[in-house]
This record gives structure tokens, sequence and C-alpha cells, in this order.
């Protein structure tokens, strides 16, 4: 049917909830929640949340940057030995560059097309294993991985629903998920309001 093809295509991304985390007893960073919500074919999920810090926006600007080279990608926020973590305006702008950076890398087709951005978006994982399953060196695909993240993240209250009533089955199988991504952590698994592990200094 035809008029189903004028159904308007929408990406809603939001960078929010800055929050402050130790990796050791001597340094800090700053994480921020990503929330995608979306009706583009593109996309594996329709809604999703995950945390990244200002590190993984650079390694995923780098990575956009080497595979489309004909494209300028946006700016991000710039990186200032003077900013200051405890300093509400400087996380706060930072955020706002790190969605305006988003937003606009999210309207070009071919940057949508990249594997990793997908990864970044609706994974929590690191920039090496995001690596790894785009180069197919994981046993996982990248649908895979989306959907294995989205299963364990219980923040929308429909796949609560639904997660609860496979739970049962998927307790003995905690520990090492069918799609190869590892043990199930926790820290994950309560949603996006919790830190993923850190994976560099």
């Amino acid at each position: 049917l035809i008029f189903i093809m004028h159904l308007q295509e929408f990406v809603t991304v939001l960078v929010r909830d800055p929050r402050i985390q130790k990796e050791d007893s001597w340094h800090s960073y700053i994480d921020y929640e990503i929330f995608i919500h979306t009706n583009s074919i593109c996309f594996t999920r329709k809604t999703s949340c995950v945390r990244r810090r200002y590190r993984e926006f650079l390694w995923l600007r780098q990575r956009l940057q080497s595979n489309a080279v004909l494209i300028q990608l946006p700016e991000l926020p710039s990186r200032t030995p003077f900013f200051n973590m405890n300093n509400p305006n400087h996380v706060d702008h930072r955020r706002q560059g790190l969605q305006e950076f988003l937003e606009k890398i999210l309207q070009d087709a071919l940057l949508l097309s990249d594997s990793r951005l997908h990864l970044f978006l609706q994974t929590q994982l690191s920039p090496e294993d995001m690596e790894a399953c785009v180069s197919g060196q994981t046993k996982y695909s990248v649908a895979d991985a989306i959907l294995s993240f989205a299963s364990l993240n219980r923040r929308f209250p429909i796949e609560d629903e639904e997660e609860k009533k496979g739970k049962n089955d998927a307790d003995s199988d905690s520990e090492s998920s069918s799609s190869g991504l590892g043990p199930s952590d926790d820290s994950i698994s309560c949603g996006c309001k919790a830190s993923p592990a850190s994976e560099e200094s």
C-alpha cells in the first residue's frame, strides 16, 4: 500500500543525565546517557539508552571520519584543560555539544549506514569490542549485540514485562549469554541509570 510510505521517519536523540564516575581513588570522569527513540528502519531497536563518556565520542568521530572521508563531520565540543566536572555550566555546555553532534550525524544517510554508530548508540560495548564486532571477529553480529543489550536493559516498562515472562529461562544462563556477549553485568541490567564498568583509563 503506497500511502504507508508517507509515514514520516524520525530519530530523536537526547544526551542527558551527566554523572561523575570514579575510576579509582585518583581519577574520575563524566558519562552521559544517550536516549534514542525512532521509527527509522535503519535502527534495530526503536528505543534504547546507554551511557557514554567524552573519550568514546572522540573515538566515534574518528572512526566515522575515516570511513566517510568525503563528508565533513560536525565538531565535538573542544577538549579544554580548563574543563571542570564540578562546574554545572561546563558540564551542560559539553552535554549540549555532544547532543548537537549526534543530531547532525543522524541526519546523514551515509553515516547512518556505519555499524559502529549503531553499536555506540545502542549497546554498552567498548570501542575495542565494537571494532571486533564490526570486523567479524566476534561470535555475535551487530544486530545480536544490540538485541542482547536491549534484553538486559530494563528501563522501558513494556520491555520489563516481556523480560519477566522469560526471566526463568534466562536465569540459568546468566553467566554466558547465548549471543556470546559474555557475563551479564548487573550495572547494565538495571538500566541506563547505572554506570557501565569502565574499560579504559
